[in-house]
C-alpha cells in the first residue's frame, strides 16, 4: 500500500500529452467584418428592438461597435424619458393596488371591506404628507444645504450633488473657503444621513 507521500510524488510525474485534436480547435464563427480574419468570439447585440440576437466580432471589432452604439438613436426626448421612468422598476408592469388579482371578482369571496383597501386609488383624496419633527442638528443640515424641512430624500440627494460639484477643489482652484464650504455640506449630508433623511 503506497503512503500519502509516495502518491503525491507519483502524481507530481505525471505529465499529460497535450492531445493534438484540441490544440488545432476549429474556428467556430469569423468576425461579421467582411475585411476581418479573426475569430467572432464577442457578440453584440444587433439592434434596440433585437437584444436577444447577436452579431459576433472579434475584440477589436466589438470594442468598436461599442463605442459607436447609441442605444436610444432615432428616440424622441418623450421616449427617452418614458424609458427612465420605466427602468426605475426594471420595466416591469405595475398596477395600482385594488387592480387586477387584488379585487375580488363579483360573485366570489364577497366580503365586507371596511377599511377600503380595495378601493380605487382614483376615488381617495390625495394623502397629506404627514408633519415630520427634525432635531436641532438636522435642521441645521437641511440650512446648509439651503432646503426646508419638507425636503424629499431626492431632493436632499440632487442638492447634495450639486453642492459637492460647485464646491469641489478641483473646481474652485484649491480655494480654501471653498474647501470648508465642501466640509460643511459633507458634514450635513452625513447628519441627514445617519437620521434616516437622506
Amino acid at each position: 500500500m503506497a503512503t500519502q507521500r509516495e502518491r503525491t510524488r507519483f502524481a507530481e510525474n505525471i505529465r499529460i500529452k497535450p492531445d493534438a485534436r484540441s490544440a488545432a480547435r476549429p474556428r467556430l464563427r469569423n468576425c461579421a467584418r467582411p475585411d476581418c480574419p479573426n475569430e467572432g468570439t464577442h457578440p453584440v447585440p444587433k439592434s434596440r428592438d433585437r437584444l436577444n440576437e447577436h452579431i459576433w466580432f472579434c475584440l477589436d471589432h466589438a470594442r468598436a461597435h461599442n463605442e459607436t452604439w447609441d442605444y436610444f438613436a432615432g428616440m424622441s426626448e418623450s421616449e427617452i424619458e418614458a424609458f427612465r421612468n420605466d427602468a426605475v422598476i426594471g420595466h416591469r408592469p405595475t398596477w395600482p393596488l385594488g387592480k387586477r388579482s387584488a379585487r375580488p371578482r363579483h360573485g366570489y369571496h364577497q366580503f365586507e371591506d371596511s377599511y377600503a383597501v380595495f378601493e380605487d386609488v382614483a376615488e381617495k383624496a390625495a394623502p397629506r404628507r404627514p408633519e415630520r419633527t427634525l432635531s436641532r442638528p438636522q435642521i441645521v443640515a437641511l440650512e446648509v444645504l439651503n432646503l426646508d424641512a419638507g425636503a424629499t430624500l431626492h431632493q436632499i440627494k440632487m442638492r447634495y450633488k450639486e453642492l459637492v460639484k460647485r464646491f469641489h477643489p478641483d473646481a474652485n482652484g484649491g480655494d480654501r473657503g471653498a474647501e470648508e464650504r465642501l466640509k460643511r455640506v459633507i458634514q450635513a449630508y452625513g447628519v441627514l444621513r445617519a437620521s434616516g433623511l437622506a
